[in-house]
């Protein structure tokens, strides 16, 4: 391998009214990437391209070291997809599902399934159809883990899990990516998990790569400037990546908080979260 367990290299996709446009980016060996998006900004559409759902229409992309159009069935076995919900038959059980996936996983590990099942409060015999939404997103969850894949890639997978239970994916995340080789591709619109678990942030908005950025250079770098008109009218258009009008107060989106600090003393200057870096792109006005 080429030290990346995805590479996507000018990824195009066409629709009638929604186009993928030149989408580049990496996940590295032993990290979480977060791909964070509006809805509809074209996060779904990558991952389905990347597993090889739907047909790109420009671009590379290679997985676990192969191109997507050459993937063996062996180097697939090593990928976990999680959707959000689940695409089991609800008429299963866990137990029935552990024998349905015991057929088609060579790598599948019925004892640590089960342990899953235990860790997370599932109930082996009852049928999916009448497992909550958290429940069948914990099952599917557990489902991907247990044939041991050396790429996770997990779609809105924990959005209907409660905080405390998001909190226990996230450390089973971190744990997971702690033998170098395994990877994680995660799209979320709970942007404070990303923060606590994310290596690197990949934005897509409007179908367009806004940014592909370690974690940590924009929770450490980035900031928000919020002043009144008069102090807005002071700052530098080269200084702006995006800004906003609220009601009483300009919000300008700067890269170095540190230095917008110097520069404009009378400002006041903030730490930026990830969920307000990606709402002033929306929302804002780009420079």
């Amino acid at each position: 391998m080429n030290g990346n367990a995805v590479t996507v290299s000018g990824l195009t996709k066409r629709y009638d009214a929604f186009a993928l446009s030149d989408i580049s980016f990496e996940v590295p060996q032993g990290t979480i990437v977060g791909l964070i998006g509006e809805n509809g900004a074209g996060k779904s559409t990558i991952i389905k391209s990347i597993l090889g759902l739907i047909h790109k229409d420009g671009g590379r992309i290679s997985v676990l070291g192969s191109p997507i159009e050459e993937l063996q069935p062996e180097v697939r076995e090593d990928i976990g997809v999680v959707f959000d919900g689940t695409n089991f038959s609800e008429e299963l059980t866990p137990e029935k599902l552990n024998r349905v996936l015991g057929g088609i996983y060579r790598s599948w590990d019925e004892a640590y399934f089960f342990a899953l099942l235990k860790k997370l409060s599932l109930p082996a015999a009852k049928k999916i159809k009448s497992f909550s939404k958290g429940m069948k997103a914990k099952l599917s969850i557990a489902a991907a883990f247990a044939h041991h894949p050396k790429l996770l890639i997990l779609d809105e997978a924990t959005s209907g899990l409660d905080p405390v239970v998001r909190d226990d994916m996230l450390d089973m995340f971190l744990d997971f990516v702690q033998d170098e080789e395994n990877s994680i591709l995660v799209s979320s619109h709970i942007t404070g998990d990303l923060e606590k678990a994310a290596d690197y942030i990949v934005f897509i908005h409007e179908g367009r790569l806004i940014f592909s950025k370690p974690k940590d250079e924009l929770l450490e770098s980035y900031g928000i400037v919020k002043c009144g008109t008069a102090q807005f009218d002071m700052i530098a258009r080269q200084d702006m990546i995006a800004y906003r009008k609220q009601d009483y107060e300009w919000q300008v989106l700067v890269a170095d908080r540190n230095r917008a600090q110097k520069k404009y003393p009378k400002a006041m200057v903030i730490p930026a979260a990830i969920d307000e870096i990606m709402l002033l792109y929306v929302k804002g006005e780009i420079e």
